[in-house]
């Protein structure tokens, strides 16, 4: 075996066989050439250069250069393609084959890995609702009457999702102060994140049919990791009656790889206690598997890890937010995305977004460069997560990764 072979992982890299995330990249011999890769350790496999050199029945849909043929195909075609590749990346048999289709993740350019149909952005976690409720709200319940018998959500803007590394300018729009006269135009002056995880739709579903608890792994393709970048401020003013808008949909930055949920088996686990009777269509009790999952983030500004939200802390699951979405016969489509939701847990030090985190400003995070309110031009913000994986090693996700430049 060659020294450097690609095949010489470390011990527990989370890139490993047991992972195989998907990406799509270009090289730079041909960069508008897009295919589509899966990650194996520091390298990336051309998986259609695969598919066409062993003969399989799936070369078609991996000849694509977005993941959405692949997302439509369905769930049957999803597990035969990733054992094709589990096989053809641990068995030394197949490694003439394969070693020449490994590239160096330094050696290529990711982008977007699938056209988005849909954006809904969720709101999902008890502990930050609990927290901006009481930011906002100090002197009633945090938490709105209908906040634990429903996943509250928005629809957002697909076309602002941008892939990890894109520059996010900063937004400008109206602002208006409690103590100001009257609404001011500029740049956000509190410009912020949310760290968030992002469900990646493969199969559609039918027109007026909902999508029941029990069928989510036949929609859901795969997580990556997302930032909902958010203008306080701007928020604050707009969202009056009717919620989040420009506050939000000038950037959404996703990871550039899509774990598949087979990589995340050994990660299921059961959401906390609900104390509140829910209806049928959202009541998870006698799931045939744990709904939940146990994804660790860590949240890093300038390189600097701020906070550590855990993802099983998450009151709504991902199947239930599904199920939500589509009660009311709304279809799914190839490429539709719904995020989490910022993700927080119980402990200071596990918020998702600098709001809670320095209580809208009023105890700024130390950085070594300085304090942080809110960011500034120049701040860049990397979000990563891993999730328990099998016999003991770690999924790692893809992380997500924007910095900010100056209002235009």
């Amino acid at each position: 075996m060659p020294q450097h072979s690609p095949f010489d992982l470390a011990e527990g890299d989370p890139f490993g066989p047991h992972n195989l995330p998907y990406g799509v990249f270009t090289t730079a011999d041909e960069p508008q050439r897009r295919r589509i890769g899966v990650r194996f350790g520091s390298y990336l496999l051309d998986v259609h250069a695969l598919a066409e050199a062993t003969g399989s029945a799936h070369a078609a849909v991996l000849a694509a250069p977005t993941l959405n043929p692949l997302l439509a195909a369905g769930r049957p075609v999803w597990t035969a393609v990733r054992a094709e590749l589990t096989s053809a990346l641990t068995d030394p048999a197949a490694r003439a084959t394969v070693e020449p289709l490994l590239l160096p993740l330094a050696d290529v350019t990711l982008h977007l890995p699938y056209e988005v149909a849909d954006y809904v952005d969720f709101y999902a976690s008890e502990h930050h609702a609990s927290n901006v409720g009481q930011i906002f709200r100090p002197n009633s319940d945090p938490l709105t009457p209908n906040w634990k018998h429903l996943p509250i959500g928005y629809h957002g803007r697909a076309g602002t999702i941008v892939v990890s590394g894109t520059p996010v300018p900063r937004p400008s729009g109206q602002r208006k102060a409690p103590a100001d006269a009257a609404p001011t135009f500029g740049p956000s002056q509190r410009l912020d994140i949310e760290a968030e995880m992002a469900f990646v739709v493969g199969t559609p579903s039918e027109p007026g049919k909902p999508v029941p608890l029990g069928a989510f792994a036949d929609h859901v393709f795969g997580v990556s990791l997302l930032n909902d970048w958010s203008a306080r401020d701007i928020q604050a003013w707009e969202y009056v009656p009717l919620g989040p808008f420009l506050g939000k949909s000038f950037a959404t930055s996703v990871s550039a790889w899509v774990t598949p949920l087979d990589a995340l088996a050994h990660a299921r686990t059961a959401p906390p206690a609900r104390d509140f009777p829910l209806l049928p269509y959202l009541d998870d009790s006698d799931a045939a598997e744990p709904d939940g999952f146990d994804i660790r983030l860590e949240v890093a500004l300038n390189g600097h890890v701020i906070s550590r939200p855990p993802f099983s802390a998450m009151y709504w699951t991902a199947a239930q937010q599904l199920a939500h979405m589509t009660v009311n016969g709304a279809t799914l489509r190839t490429g539709d995305v719904f995020a989490s939701g910022t993700i927080s847990g119980p402990n200071p030090e596990e918020r998702g977004c600098l709001l809670e985190l320095t209580w809208s400003g009023r105890d700024p995070v130390e950085l070594p460069t300085g304090k942080r309110a809110f960011l500034e031009d120049g701040d860049e913000v990397t979000i990563t997560a891993w999730a328990p994986g099998p016999d003991g090693v770690r999924i790692g996700l893809g992380e997500v990764t924007g910095q900010i430049t100056a209002a235009g």
